[in-house]
């Protein structure tokens, strides 16, 4: 689906034939496409401008891992999403990869289209939708959908947006046990194939995140999550 305001991407991987693969296909998909051949590169740009980017893992220099931890440290950056693009594809790589606060994790060689799949699902995820709540709270932890932010006692809590629209889903529907595959069906796209173990991975992150309210998301072994008061 075309979008009235262009969404923008940086690619930034040092094999300059991939990344014009990738600059000429999303573009035509509808995206504004700007690349960088370098972490070094990528850190002269002004990253908060870029709704997603798509990131190399293995680059000279400053490596993919490096820059994203760099940039989920500073405020500024934290909370645009990351896709790795990266030929290091065990669990181990992956899994890092998740805790550095990815969105997701596509292991070399790719389609094109399968890319152009998950971008979509990522950058689907920001929608907040037209419902007339503009902010959910418990307590302290408080979600102003309005600026897609979350703070504990005034303090931000710097999410991915996949964390945040867990958070969002759990807080929507406090009480309600989710499945995993509730879960997937309300978050990620019928379109783009994700794990349990990516489920899980997410969810652990998030309840690291909230602090105190972390032992509000239950697991229901054999059942799922839900948001306990």
């Amino acid at each position: 689906m075309r979008l009235e305001m262009k969404q923008k991407i940086l690619v930034i991987d040092d094999e300059r034939d991939l990344c014009e693969i990738l600059q000429f296909n999303l573009t035509a998909a509808g995206y504004e496409v700007d690349t960088a051949f370098s972490g070094e590169d990528a850190l002269k740009r002004d990253i908060p401008s870029y709704d997603l980017l798509l990131l190399d893992v293995m680059m000279p220099g400053i490596s993919g891992f490096e820059l994203a931890a760099h940039l989920k440290r500073d405020a500024a950056t934290a909370s645009v999403p990351i896709i790795f693009l990266t030929a290091l594809d065990e669990e181990k790589d992956t899994l890092h990869g998740f805790d550095l606060g990815a969105d997701d994790y596509i292991a070399k060689p790719f389609s094109v289209r399968e890319v152009e799949a998950r971008v979509k699902a990522v950058l689907g995820r920001t929608s907040t939708g037209a419902s007339s709540v503009r902010e959910l709270r418990y307590e302290g932890l408080v979600m102003d959908l309005s600026k897609m932010s979350v703070t504990i006692d005034g303090e931000p809590v710097m999410l991915t947006k996949t964390e945040y629209e867990l958070l969002k889903l759990f807080l929507e529907h406090r009480g309600q046990v989710f499945s995993r595959q509730d879960v997937l069906d309300k978050v990620w796209p019928s379109d783009v194939v994700v794990t349990d173990r990516t489920v899980d991975v997410n969810i652990t992150r998030m309840r690291k995140k909230i602090g105190r309210y972390s032992s509000c998301i239950v697991t229901r072994h054999g059942f799922g999550y839900l948001f306990v008061v």
